[in-house]
């Protein structure tokens, strides 16, 4: 049975199933707008919106929709919010909303938000729902957000718009940073999100040989009887 506290569906979402490492999903926007840390941010946290007040509307009307209408249903709310979120961006953040293009009118098919809504928001109740959405919005924001940095850092030698790495000027004979081109390239985005995958499994399979649960490192994994831990709050000691 899953666990419904906020704090559950947090780490769920951040950790146990983040969208982007462990279920793989969205891969459209993971690939296609992180070419800088600030836009992988900006998708994540406007994804993150549309995904938490989704998840809060589709579980307040989860008992109201039949089940025949369900999908149609859900892409109804989700398109809904989708445009409250584009018009914001248009209005308030136009440099951002111009960077993300045509990728925010297509968080309403995004596989992450329709998901959660199906598997999770139309069969709980509404705060978990909420706190789940949420989770998962950070997860999905964390994880493009750091592809984002690695692929500007490595291709551009930058950080937020921010030159880190100077760059080299052969005219003027000094020497710098020479850029990677290809990660800010398409074929960048899978490099960088494989080998970003490749570190989050090496760590998760070695903490599991440890006994080690990573998203409640306090609780000895199942392995109560050899847990030296007294205070260990997941074994009956």
């Amino acid at each position: 049975m899953k666990a419904n506290t906020p704090s559950e569906r947090l780490i769920n979402g951040i950790i146990k199933e983040n969208p982007t490492f462990v279920l793989m999903l969205g891969m459209c926007p993971t690939l296609a707008v992180t070419t800088s840390a600030v836009n992988g941010i900006g998708m994540g946290l406007t994804t993150t919106a549309v995904l938490a007040a989704s998840n809060l509307l589709i579980s307040l009307l989860r008992k109201f929709i039949p089940d025949g209408v369900r999908m149609p249903a859900f892409i109804v709310v989700v398109a809904s919010f989708v445009t409250i979120v584009q018009m914001l961006l248009e209005g308030f953040l136009p440099g951002l909303y111009a960077s993300l293009g045509l990728y925010i009118p297509l968080i309403v098919v995004n596989c992450i938000i329709l998901g959660r809504a199906e598997a999770y928001a139309s069969k709980n109740p509404p705060i978990p729902s909420l706190f789940d959405g949420i989770g998962m919005g950070l997860g999905f924001t964390l994880s493009i957000t750091c592809i984002g940095a690695v692929r500007e850092l490595i291709g551009a030698g930058q950080l937020f718009g921010q030159q880190i790495l100077p760059l080299a000027d052969a005219a003027a004979g000094k020497m710098g940073y020479e850029p990677v081109t290809i990660f800010i390239l398409a074929p960048g985005a899978f490099f960088v999100l494989a080998l970003l995958a490749a570190l989050q499994n090496k760590f998760k399979i070695g903490a599991a040989k440890r006994g080690i649960d990573p998203s409640n490192p306090d609780k000895c994994g199942g392995a109560c009887a050899s847990c030296g831990n007294t205070m260990c709050k997941g074994g009956k000691h």
